[in-house]
């Protein structure tokens, strides 16, 4: 007997720390398999950890109370951060001029999400209720499929009902599977609604693609016939051109030397020149014609290398400030951001994880490798730190009272550090902060946060989630979270269409980001071979999950 009660206490003594360890080990294993099963090609993904945290909660396989809220709000601040970390770098710049459009609708569909939200509880539910609110908000945040949101409500609803909070996950549970398949099917009835047709729309993104060169590099070779340059200068050159481009070597009378600001133009040189693919035409008619140079022929060797900025030092500097032509006697071309090629302007930030490309005498090359660091054992290895003095500052931001006189209007331990992480991932080097963190590592930490959050939620409301969803209003949360979940986006998806005139894969991938739903946004893939569902997708992700996080909180704190 003995002998198997150590077996008992591992799964029954709900104080030990072996039987915490044990509840979250098997919890999150068995929902993340469950979650990986497709029905119809779709699958529920890591979400399904909550609903096998619901089941353990259930059977009483649970643990204390003050545990699992601890975990669930670590979760949260980890999985908000790594989400803004993430985001960051692109957030401000998704406000472009298509961006504002695609945002604006965005938030038109969430305002609906809320509209909708409220309208089905005065139809449908009892307002003398003061548990049927905060409940809709839970179906709310499940038919948009939003955990942060979820997770949002949830700290302001303890922040009001302290002890007697409600179990809105239960809520969230009846309405998320129907939310993903709703956003899908909704996204499908858009295209019949607008009579689109998908091969025009792949024949419109290929048009669009080809004008679409203000960024992209574009490599040539010149040769100087136009005589007003005779013994002007590079900087001279520049100026008048008002251009920019980055004239990597030159040849003046059979020698090939790297240009710097200094160097003389003359009628009959030959150069090397990178510029963005909207400037050819005019740096062509300004200099003179292409030509073909046979460079490996030439008196001084040159080579060309893909250089890893892993230096710290070197974090938020400017090429103009880096002077690589006039001090190292090199030229840089474009670089590689993101798996994206970007001209190398004088004015753009060099950030920690670039990959830049530089032309120049092999000895100079390497010195400049060495400048910038080129160790992509640097890069393995997460910035704690950074992620660490975040969430400090996130905790710090989301405590305080955001209007003065009521303090519990306030960001949270959800929206701080996600304000905190959008702004260290966009700013952070302007105080040498490195913001750099590998994708793998970036989708671990945050999968980390967000499978221990799921479940800490999930065991939490399995105590009462069956007697709600067979004895409450189960059924009703999933046919108000269907209504949450189309109604808006069968308005918002025909006003992009026929009033904005975006793509309809553009539109799709807005949607999937409007709703922060990645199944959503696989589908919209899947039907596109080019980027734009990715493009549309990540142009509203933080400014969507930015708002969903605080509209939760405003929806508890002023109608709860």
């Amino acid at each position: 007997m003995e002998s198997i009660q150590w077996l008992n206490d591992l799964f029954t003594k709900t104080d030990s720390v072996a039987h915490i360890v044990m509840l979250y080990a098997i919890v999150i294993a068995v929902g993340v398999y469950l979650g990986k099963i497709k029905i119809f090609g779709i699958s529920l993904g890591v979400t399904f950890v909550l609903f096998a945290g619901i089941i353990a909660g259930h059977f009483g396989f649970t643990a204390p109370t003050d545990i699992l809220t601890f975990i669930q709000d670590f979760g949260l601040v980890l999985f908000v951060f790594m989400i803004g970390l993430q985001v960051g770098p692109g957030f401000f710049e998704s406000f472009g001029k298509a961006g504002v459009k695609l945002n604006g609708l965005a938030t038109t569909a969430i305002i609906l999400n809320i509209v909708v939200m409220f309208g089905c509880y005065y139809v449908f539910f009892d307002t003398k209720d003061s548990q049927s609110l905060p409940m809709m908000v839970g179906t709310l945040y499940g038919a948009v499929t939003n955990t942060p949101g979820l997770g949002a409500a949830n700290e302001a609803l303890a922040s009001v009902y302290h002890e007697n909070a409600p179990q809105i996950a239960s809520a969230y549970a009846c309405a998320y599977p129907l939310g993903v398949l709703g956003i899908i099917g909704a996204i499908i009835l858009v295209k019949y609604i607008c009579k689109v047709k998908l091969e025009k729309e792949e024949a419109e993104l290929e048009a669009q693609a080809e004008a679409n060169v203000n960024r992209k590099p574009h490599r040539m070779h010149l040769e100087v016939t136009n005589k007003y340059l005779e013994g002007k200068t590079m900087k001279q050159v520049h100026t008048f051109l008002n251009r920019d481009f980055v004239c990597t070597r030159i040849l003046h009378d059979g020698h090939v030397s790297i240009p710097n600001r200094d160097t003389l133009f003359h009628v009959g040189d030959q150069m090397s020149v990178v510029c963005s693919e909207a400037d050819y035409e005019a740096i062509v008619a300004f200099i003179g014609p292409v030509i073909e140079v046979d460079w490996q022929q030439q008196d001084q060797p040159m080579v060309s290398k893909r250089i890893l900025v892993t230096n710290p030092k070197i974090n938020g500097k400017s090429f103009g400030q880096m002077h690589f032509s006039s001090v190292h006697g090199v030229n840089v071309t474009r670089v590689t951001r993101h798996g994206m090629d970007i001209f190398a302007s004088p004015s753009l930030p060099l950030q920690v994880g670039d990959r830049i490309m530089v032309v120049g005498p092999e000895d100079a090359v390497d010195r400049v490798a060495a400048k910038m660091g080129n160790s992509i054992k640097r890069l393995d290895a997460p910035n704690i730190a950074t992620i660490f003095v975040g969430i400090c500052l996130g905790i710090i931001v989301g405590s305080l009272p955001f209007i003065p006189g009521m303090p519990l209007m306030k960001l949270g331990i959800a929206g701080g550090p996600l304000i905190i992480a959008i702004l260290i991932g966009r700013y952070g080097y302007k105080v040498k902060l490195v913001t750099y963190t590998t994708t793998s590592a970036n989708m671990m930490l945050r999968e980390i946060g967000l499978v221990l959050f799921l479940a800490s939620v999930g065991i939490k409301a399995g105590a009462g989630f069956f007697e709600t969803v067979m004895e409450g209003d189960g059924l009703l949360y999933v046919l108000t979270g269907f209504l949450i979940t189309v109604i808006p986006i069968l308005i918002v998806g025909p006003i992009a269409r026929m009033k904005f005139k975006f793509n309809y894969f553009t539109i799709a991938g807005m949607i999937s980001g409007t709703y922060t739903d990645p199944p959503a946004l696989a589908y919209s893939n899947s039907i596109c071979s080019k980027e734009a569902p990715a493009v549309g997708y990540s142009t509203v992700y933080p400014l969507s999950m930015f708002l969903r996080i605080l509209t939760a909180q405003l929806i508890v704190l002023f109608f709860c």
